[in-house]
């Protein structure tokens, strides 16, 4: 019902009889701010305990890394997964990480017809589920070794000064010439997503991914099925490659760093970007050729690992 007229004030008063007494008007506003100060304080106090809760350290046996290697032991030796492990088991001893060694059969039914690779994502989104209060996530090929394990994770990429000044910006995405390009204001407190990339493409043999909401969304992003029924030549790295170019949300969460920082390639290697082959020092190396390779070891490594058995024994 409309009025043509905005509806008057009643011209009844009140009783002055029922109105509150000076005094009792005063009380009551005493109350009313004495019961806003005490809501006040307990609303400080329960954000200073839930704060300080959120700091205290992971349950027992939960560190704020953690390491995922996915291993596929139907076609790998157990020698040669031996070796994987133990090169993962010294790191994470050392710096106090948690490793979490999936089995590529174990998601055979999530990745379905799909290229096998693709179960890198599920791999990394179980890791997730299973240690909800680690910080960081650093997926690692299976066809890699950390060559200097001296060198932790922190000092290598998660401290801010350190990344701020590894961040590769108003670079073309995929090389060597994508219009898209990283983005120029990104600082470190923007990062979830840490990645390199090769001569070619995006390189997610080796990434590091801050635990979060952006983290779960990004998962079940690359592994829409539409991405994977897509049939990219290079599966689960074109499907990022896509990603990145296609959608800013999660460009804008992402830091590219140079390759040798996390994915340099062994000189037998083919696909290295400018100065990403291995140099001694270098923090890991990689060994692409064997990614595609049905063998049960990977023979480019086997000298590597010799090297780093004798770095461990010495230092």
């Amino acid at each position: 019902m409309q009025f043509a007229l905005p509806p008057r004030k009643s011209p009844h008063r009140l009783p002055k009889s029922s109105q509150l007494p000076p005094y009792r008007r005063t009380q009551l506003k005493t109350i009313a701010v004495c019961a806003c100060l005490v809501l006040s304080i307990l609303y400080l106090l329960s954000y200073f305990f839930s704060a300080s809760t959120a700091s205290i350290g992971a349950p027992v046996g939960t560190s704020g890394v953690v390491i995922v290697t996915l291993l596929d032991r139907e076609h790998f030796s157990e020698s040669y997964i031996k070796k994987i492990v133990t090169n993962r088991e010294d790191y994470a001893n050392r710096h106090g990480y948690t490793n979490f060694f999936a089995s590529l059969s174990d998601y055979d039914e999530a990745v379905g017809d799909s290229p096998k690779s693709w179960a890198t994502v599920p791999a990394v989104r179980h890791a997730m589920a299973s240690y909800p209060h680690a910080a960081h996530f650093f997926h690692l090929s299976p066809h890699a070794l950390i060559m200097n394990p001296s060198r932790s994770l922190k000092s290598l990429l998660l401290d801010s000064s350190r990344l701020e000044s590894l961040m590769l910006k108003d670079l073309p995405v995929v090389p060597p010439d994508s219009i898209i390009k990283t983005f120029s204001h990104l600082k470190e407190k923007d990062i979830d997503l840490v990645i390199t990339q090769d001569s070619d493409d995006l390189n997610p043999g080796s990434f590091m991914l801050r635990n979060g909401d952006f983290a779960r969304f990004f998962l079940d992003l690359w592994f829409d099925p539409l991405f994977r029924s897509y049939n990219f030549a290079k599966a689960e790295a074109h499907g990022l490659d896509h990603i990145m170019q296609w959608h800013p949300t999660v460009l804008a969460r992402t830091a590219l760093v140079p390759q040798r920082v996390l994915s340099a390639y062994s000189k037998d290697s083919h696909g290295a970007s400018t100065d990403g082959m291995y140099h001694d020092g270098d923090f890991l190396i990689r060994f692409p050729g064997c990614d595609n390779l049905q063998v049960k070891e990977c023979t480019e490594m086997e000298p590597y690992y010799m090297i780093w058995q004798k770095k461990i024994k010495s230092g």
